[in-house]
């Protein structure tokens, strides 16, 4: 095994951090919370052509497109002359799943080390992974972590509603700017206001609130698929920022609900095998911490009245059920179904899933369980995109622009 540069603790002070830009909004409000603890962090907003280029020099065919674009977007980076190489280091997610983005890290640093041999590669997880990383989740962090998941997914739910009907455009990204500062700067400063969510969810609610929307009906259109081309921008071509273009209203499902799937999924496994382990009740632990925080905000939102709630989780569970076992985790798993039962269900009939090309997982469990989830729901008009580097634009917004026509004939 080569030796590559490692993140060490005298790093954190000399050291810039760049985040690939998958969630925006959430993503902005992690690097608060690292700022807090002395961290220099930049999220990288670089999605020109250049990306994929740098992608497919690094990156072999077999890997998934998700893979390509996070690497390209990290060579791109450092090839643009912006950051000094001897002070930049790389941070990447990884879930420790079956799916391949577990060794996008490795993919990653054999790019890096051929011309950037003294830039680090750090890891974010929850598995045990690299464990001899500087980079460590502390408890009280992952508390700070959990609560800016909700932030954000509060944040986005909001902006997506508002900046479809906003009557003032701009509006709703001023306020979207307004918050992500506030609630950023409370962990900037290492205040305990971020655990005061009953009154944060009331005022962010109070404020998207109180903008002007127009009384159109618009289309509903759902967006599901694999992590990171459902979030990125970059990844799905600016995919909710088309939809308004189309005049529709994009409902994102929330990221809680990927990382419950991914804690329930540790547990349910132990029982499905019977080998229930130290870490899996710790995950079971955990799960019951994160539901009872969603509920905390659902109800918040029914209180408040101006937006649709986000789906229960124990609800999608039960969805799946009908549809896909729960053993099923590979990928998104049974979480993509499931989703898009439940996005039906709620009378968002028109939904994209979006899948890099080659996911084999994602292929199964979404366009495999679609014609299942159409005949329980006769109005869904479900339609799979598949993004590649192959894969142009123009066609991928010409498949959607034909589900549109389709959603247009039924009104």
């Amino acid at each position: 095994m080569p030796e590559y540069a490692k993140f060490t603790e005298d790093m954190i002070k000399t050291h810039t951090i760049l985040i690939p830009d998958m969630l925006p909004i959430h993503f902005r409000l992690l690097v608060a919370i690292f700022e807090a603890e002395g961290y220099k962090m930049e999220l990288l907003r670089n999605d020109s052509r250049a990306v994929v280029d740098e992608g497919l020099k690094n990156v072999h065919n077999d890997a998934c497109y998700p893979a390509l674009l996070v690497i390209g977007q990290f060579m791109d980076a450092l090839n643009s002359g912006k950051y000094d190489p001897d002070k930049t280091a790389l941070l990447i997610t990884q879930t420790g799943g079956g799916c391949r983005a577990s060794n996008y890290i490795h993919l990653l640093r054999k790019a890096v080390d051929k011309n950037y041999p003294q830039v680090p590669v750090v890891s974010l997880n929850f598995s045990g992974l690299e464990k001899d990383s500087a980079f460590r989740i502390s408890p009280k962090n992952f508390v700070k972590l959990l609560h800016a998941v909700l932030y954000g997914d509060l944040l986005m739910t909001c902006y997506n509603k508002c900046r479809a009907y906003e009557v003032h455009k701009g509006e709703s990204k001023k306020m979207l700017r307004k918050w992500e500062n506030r609630i950023g700067n409370i962990f900037r400063k290492g205040s305990r206001m971020y655990l005061k969510t009953k009154k944060i969810y009331r005022d962010v609610l109070n404020d998207f609130g109180s903008i002007e929307l127009s009384g159109e009906k618009k289309i509903r259109v759902g967006i599901v698929g694999e992590i990171y081309v459902k979030y990125s921008p970059l990844a799905n071509n600016h995919l909710e920022d088309f939809l308004i273009s189309e005049g529709c209203e994009p409902v994102v499902p929330s990221l809680l609900e990927f990382v419950m799937y991914c804690a329930a999924g540790t547990f349910n496994d132990a029982k499905i095998y019977d080998n229930t382990t130290k870490m899996s009740l710790a995950y079971k632990a955990g799960y019951k911490l994160l539901y009872a925080k969603q509920k905390e905000l659902i109800k918040v939102m029914k209180e408040q009245g101006s937006f649709e709630p986000l789906h229960d989780f124990e609800h999608l569970r039960h969805l799946a059920d009908k549809y896909i076992n729960q053993g099923v985790v590979m990928g998104e798993g049974w979480l993509i179904p499931a989703e898009m039962a439940a996005l039906a269900q709620s009378g968002v009939d028109n939904i994209i899933c979006t899948q890099p090309f080659g996911c084999l997982p994602n292929h199964i469990v979404a366009k495999g369980m679609s014609r299942a989830i159409k005949q329980d729901n006769p109005n869904a008009n479900i339609v799979a995109i598949d993004y590649d580097p192959g894969a142009t634009r123009v066609n991928q917004e010409n498949r959607i622009k034909l589900m549109l026509a389709n959603a247009r004939m039924g009104k």
